[in-house]
Formats: structure tokens, C-alpha cells, sequence
């Protein structure tokens, strides 16, 4: 007697993977070119192989059932991973030199403006930049440079702090134009601003409020004008005159020396970790690398 696979089929993961993260039969038909019928038997197929249920029907909606959700998550992990895989190749095979991943705005605010210098004494180097919250697999860092921040650095074989920033409030000089007492810092909780907030796993980043409290300030009564996962969209919707928020010094720097933002209170916060480079063994075998990582310490310094 054949022994049966302890896992599912891959096209029927692959149905329940794209069903769930899009809550309809024919989106997920739609996006992987098959018919509605196709995903449902692909559906039918993993819960006969599991032997429990994943879909309950709510008239003629479909959605996962409660139990299913976390089930999910692991299968939406595993095929994010193979995505990252197939970047991994791609980025093998391309004739770029150097891969770099990062924090969005840490690529846009901080190396992006740096890199002129880099790339005018290394003509014939070609970068890749990707901009991405996700960490990519430790054993990626053999062909790439990631940018990053705080602990998750000690999940990869080797990394080097960049700099350790600091944080204090700024907002657009039209905005403090038509709000001069926003220079008196006990009147800023009165005013609008802006919050960046990171998410839950980066409780301990520092905000307005936490500047505000260091400063033995009052903190604002007033909700947020908007609030932005992105530090570099807040500082977007500051320079656009929506209020105050709290910047970091290597994200804010381009835009205070633009004029586009100002700077409001000499006293600043530092963040609670560094942001580092990290990168695998392997990759230094290359000199063009080698250049890259020389270049973006030395620069982290200036």
C-alpha cells in the first residue's frame, strides 16, 4: 500500500494561500489563471488531505474559519519565503554587482543621497537597490547587503552598526510661520501634528509624546492629523504643512538642509538601537562588495 504524502499538494496551498490572503474565490482564480471552479476543488482537495475544515460559506460568501487563520499565516510565511527565493536567483543570474535590501526610508532618506559619491568613484559598479520591511533568510546574505535596524541585526552571520540616531521635532517653515509659538515647547501639545508609529514590534521607538515627556513637556490632547508607518511618509506630510512630528536626524537631514523642513528645539531623544549592515561570509569574496561595505562604514562616520 502507497504511503500517503504528509503534505499537501503545492497547487492546492497554493489555492488556499492566494484564497485567504484575498477573501474571494474568483480573485484568487483570477490571479493564479484558473477558474473558480479549479480553486474550489483545490480547496476541497486540502481539506479532505487535512481532514478538517478550512472554509465556512455565509450564503453565497466564502471565508477561512477561525481555526484555519493561523494555519494560514504559516502557509502565507512559507510562500513569501519562495518568493524571496526566486528574487535571490534573479538577483544571481543579473549582471548587477551589488544587492542592496533595506528599511524603505532608510534607503531613500539616508544612503540614497550618499551613494553619488560611491557611485563617482566606482563608475563601472552597478547597485540594486530594494526597498522592504521584510528581513530577508540569513543564508541570503551571501549575495546581498541588508540595512536595518535594532536586534534583528544578531539573526545574521555578521553586521556592523552604521550610527545611532537621534530624534527631535521639526515642521515646515510655512507651518511655523503661521505658528510661531511652536517654537516654545510648551505649547507644542497644543498644535497639530503628525505621528510615525512602526508597529507593535517597535514599541520602544520613540514618538512626540516620548519627546515631549523627556522634555518634562505636557503631552497633546489633541489625536494626530495623520499617522504614517513610513517615517519618510510623515516627513512628506510635514513638509506639506500638516503639523509637527518627531524626525530622526539621518532621515530629516536632506529636507532641514533643503529648507523643505525646520528644526524647532536644539534638545533632542536618541533612538534605543543602532541601525546596522549585515551581510554574509561569502559576499566579500567579491571586491566590488568589498568597495561597497569600506565606502558605507566610512560613510556612516561622517
Amino acid at each position: 500500500m502507497k504511503k500517503r504524502s504528509i503534505l499537501p499538494p503545492l497547487r492546492a496551498l497554493q489555492a488556499f494561500e492566494s484564497f485567504g490572503r484575498l477573501g474571494s474565490v474568483s480573485a484568487s482564480a483570477q490571479e493564479l489563471g484558473v477558474t473558480s471552479g479549479a480553486i474550489s476543488q483545490q480547496l476541497k482537495l486540502l481539506e479532505d488531505h487535512l481532514q478538517i475544515p478550512l472554509i465556512m460559506k455565509d450564503g453565497r460568501r466564502a471565508s477561512l474559519v477561525p481555526k484555519a487563520m493561523a494555519y494560514h499565516a504559516v502557509i502565507s510565511g512559507g510562500f513569501e519565503k519562495l518568493k524571496h527565493a526566486q528574487k535571490l536567483l534573479a538577483q544571481q543570474n543579473s549582471d548587477l554587482d551589488i544587492n542592496v535590501s533595506g528599511l524603505p526610508t532608510l534607503l531613500l532618506k539616508w544612503l540614497q543621497p550618499r551613494l553619488q559619491s560611491f557611485e563617482a568613484r566606482h563608475q563601472d559598479v552597478s547597485i540594486r537597490l530594494e526597498a522592504t520591511h521584510g528581513e530577508p533568510e540569513p543564508e541570503f546574505l551571501d549575495h546581498m547587503f541588508r540595512l536595518t535596524y535594532g536586534a534583528v541585526s544578531k539573526t545574521f552571520p555578521h553586521a556592523r552598526p552604521l550610527f545611532h540616531d537621534v530624534c527631535f521635532p521639526v515642521c515646515s517653515p510655512e507651518f511655523l510661520a503661521k505658528n510661531p509659538e511652536a517654537l516654545d515647547p510648551s505649547k507644542l501639545s497644543d498644535l497639530p501634528w503628525v505621528d510615525i508609529d512602526w508597529g507593535p514590534s517597535f514599541a520602544n521607538v520613540p514618538r512626540l509624546g516620548t519627546w515631549l515627556a523627556a522634555q518634562g513637556h505636557p503631552q497633546s490632547t489633541r489625536k494626530p492629523t495623520s499617522v504614517h508607518s513610513l517615517s519618510s511618509s510623515a516627513l512628506e506630510a510635514v513638509a506639506s504643512g500638516q503639523g509637527i512630528a518627531l524626525a530622526q536626524l539621518s532621515f530629516s537631514s536632506v529636507d532641514l538642509g533643503l529648507g523643505r523642513l525646520t528644526r524647532i528645539s536644539q534638545d533632542s531623544i536618541q533612538m534605543p538601537e543602532p541601525y546596522y549592515i549585515c551581510w554574509g561570509s561569502a559576499i566579500l569574496d567579491q571586491e566590488k562588495p568589498r568597495h561597497f561595505l569600506n565606502w558605507i562604514l566610512a560613510e556612516a562616520k561622517v
